[in-house]
């Protein structure tokens, strides 16, 4: 376990470090980083800039998304196999939700941000923490349900579907593989 918590602990490093790079930021840097998203690293509880505001409340809207679809399909969503299970945490929505997140979540974020769904003026600072105005929240909403309503082709099963309709189809295949339906659990791709 420690040895694979290394590996995507590596990778996430790696991945953040490019991040930045497919953010417009158009307006510049502005006399406080925190107001800007102007990102430079993945920081968390709390967040400590706009970019990462939105990052989490993106992974947080995920979570609770695969939450009450594990839930539907019949899985009890806080027993998971790589997070480890802790009081009020839904591990297996967050095992179902990493190879989600960039083409999920991530994309939201990109969007609201390049997109000026949400911009500067929808920043706040939160104690040590720079969290969304309720404009600013409202925006991201919005671009986070255009991403969970943009159709996809399951290259599984061949025919077009929302993201939202996607999370079921993953877990219910998790489901299938875990009855031995199936012996290979098929991670959605895009191309």
């Amino acid at each position: 376990m420690s040895e694979l918590l290394g590996i995507e602990g590596a990778a996430a490093r790696i991945y953040f470090a490019h991040f930045g790079g497919m953010l417009k930021n158009e307006e510049g840097p502005t006399s406080d980083r925190a107001f800007s998203f102007d990102f430079q690293s993945r920081n968390r509880r709390p967040p400590k800039d706009g970019t990462n505001a939105l990052l989490s409340l993106a992974y947080s809207l995920l979570v609770k998304d695969l939450t009450v679809t594990c839930f539907s399909v019949g899985f009890d969503a806080m027993v998971g196999f790589y997070h480890q299970p802790r009081q009020g945490r839904p591990a297996l929505a967050l095992d179902s939700m990493e190879p989600l997140r960039p083409i999920i979540a991530d994309s939201a974020v990109l969007t609201a941000i390049n997109t000026k769904m949400v911009s500067e003026k929808d920043l706040v600072r939160a104690g040590n923490a720079v969290a969304l105005t309720t404009d600013g929240r409202k925006g991201f909403f919005r671009a986070y349900e255009l991403r969970m309503d943009t159709l996809v082709t399951d290259p599984l099963f061949n025919y077009r579907v929302s993201y939202r309709r996607l999370l079921e189809i993953q877990t219910r295949l998790l489901a299938k593989l875990i009855d031995q339906e199936i012996t290979d659990y098929p991670v959605f791709v895009t191309k």
